[in-house]
């Protein structure tokens, strides 16, 4: 059995990591176990769940985490989209695919943590990319939406993992233009778990590399 801590962004990704992807790991007995990130302590001791606000403090969990020995591996699902200006690399990203933008950033991450159980993870761009390897369903989720055929019609032609971090244009955005009822907590892992894992990993390969690397625990 292998114990898998995930430093997770916010509720979405946690109830992903619970309902869609644990699951599917758990068969090879690969354990994930969610930790929301917490963003900030009150005096009275009152801790508040869920977002990324600094590098600093991401750091701080992270290194908590490793301090468990139980834990084979502590990995991370964060969106690239909205990193705070401290994360590392982040004033250094190179021109090119939003791949290889990536990839600098998670080895820049992984340097800094400098931890041998450590595997950082960034979701290209934001959680709801991986959506987009169905738009219909998310037009499935708002029944009687106008503009529908319109959406899966501009979506369906995107390769998920490239739509770009533009203020305008970062995949929330565009579902915000068609469906403003959308609720990332309610909604997002609820259409995941529709689509399924399969067809989420075949169009984001990306999303598909992290799942590999946490496969190969098993054996």
């Amino acid at each position: 059995m292998k114990k898998v801590l995930v430093y997770a962004e916010g509720q979405t990704e946690e109830t992903f990591i619970r309902d869609v992807l644990g699951p599917h790991l758990a068969q090879m007995s690969i354990y994930l176990t969610p930790v929301l990130a917490r963003t900030r302590r009150t005096a009275s001791g009152t801790t508040y769940k869920g977002g990324i606000v600094s590098y600093k403090k991401v750091r701080r969990e992270i290194l908590r985490l490793l301090g468990d020995t139980s834990a084979s591996l502590v990995t991370t699902m964060m969106d690239y989209y909205g990193l705070p200006d401290d994360f590392p690399g982040r004033a250094q990203v190179p021109s090119g695919t939003p791949y290889a933008r990536v990839s600098f950033l998670e080895n820049a991450f992984r340097e800094d943590i400098n931890h041998p159980r450590f595997l950082p993870f960034l979701t290209l761009h934001e959680f709801e990319s991986l959506l987009f390897a169905r738009p219909d369903e998310i037009a499935r989720a708002f029944p009687g939406t106008k503009g529908t055929n319109q959406w899966v019609q501009e979506i369906s032609g995107l390769p998920p993992e490239e739509i770009d971090e533009g203020k305008d244009t970062h995949p929330v955005a565009r579902i915000a233009r068609y469906f403003p009822q959308y609720r990332k907590p309610v909604h997002g892992p609820l259409i995941a778990r529709r689509i399924g894992l399969p067809t989420i990993r075949s169009r984001c390969p990306h999303f598909d590399e992290w799942v590999r690397k946490l496969e190969s625990l098993h054996g």
